[in-house]
């Protein structure tokens, strides 16, 4: 019986397959025919001579600093945003503010960074703002969850120890909470700077700055090389901020 079954299910796999070629007429043929193979590879030799001209990278340059600049005021942004609704959303506030905080993180967090950045860019204009705003609202939603769970899961009686003394729920974050969580909530800062770097280098294709703006130019008109060393560009970006994020964590945070 288990063969039988397991013979129609590699049968209707099978005739899937056969059903999505013929109804989106792919031609084969045409795709690995010798003219075909021959495009292919002079389209590859052309990306894989980049531009490496002086005006160029000094251009990406510029573009590399800006994706670098979005990312990591973003990642500021969200942080602190994230921290303000992460106390209502972890319930230090009343069972109101909960829940509204955990709506609006929930709808932060929903909406792609893409869908924010076309959407910035309507409201802010062409540039970095847009993408800046972009990240910075989706990750708060992220962020903000983050924290709060981070924040149910702490012992409360430092906090409640500041609180029957004549403190406010503030001091009692500050100096009760914040010092036991500041290593978990920087590890989940720096996680998610890595997530927006590259992020950020993608944002540019909905005209929100940086290098993926020079990318979705140079992809439009055609330019090879000159997207290809954009591509380099990116590469070369998000290692060295893995870099820079795994020693900051090895300092920092295992410290």
């Amino acid at each position: 019986m288990n063969r039988l079954l397991n013979l129609l299910l590699l049968l209707t796999i099978a005739a899937a397959v056969v059903a999505s070629f013929a109804y989106l007429a792919i031609d084969l043929g045409s795709v690995f025919g010798a003219d075909s193979l021959s495009q292919m590879g002079a389209y590859a030799r052309r990306f894989l001579s980049p531009d490496l001209s002086a005006e160029h990278l000094r251009a990406i340059a510029r573009g590399a600093l800006e994706t670098l600049a979005m990312s990591a005021l973003g990642t500021l942004l969200a942080a602190l945003l994230g921290l303000l609704l992460a106390l209502p959303a972890a319930g230090r506030f009343g069972a109101l503010a909960q829940s509204a905080a955990r709506l609006l993180l929930n709808a932060l967090r929903a909406i792609p960074e893409l869908v924010w950045a076309a959407l910035m860019v309507l409201a802010a204009g062409l540039g970095p703002n847009a993408g800046t705003l972009a990240l910075a609202l989706h990750t708060a939603g992220v962020l903000g969850r983050l924290f709060a769970e981070a924040l149910e899961n702490t012992p409360t009686e430092p906090g409640e120890a500041i609180r029957l003394n004549g403190g406010s729920q503030i001091a009692a974050f500050c100096y009760g909470s914040l010092p036991n969580l500041w290593p978990q909530l920087l590890a989940y800062i720096l996680y998610r700077w890595e997530n927006n770097i590259r992020m950020a280098s993608v944002l540019g294709f909905v005209g929100a700055g940086g290098l993926g703006q020079m990318l979705y130019v140079s992809l439009s008109l055609f330019q090879e090389a000159q997207a290809s060393t954009v591509i380099l560009a990116m590469l070369v970006l998000v290692f060295g901020v893995d870099a820079l994020s795994n020693w900051a964590r090895q300092r920092w945070v295992r410290a």
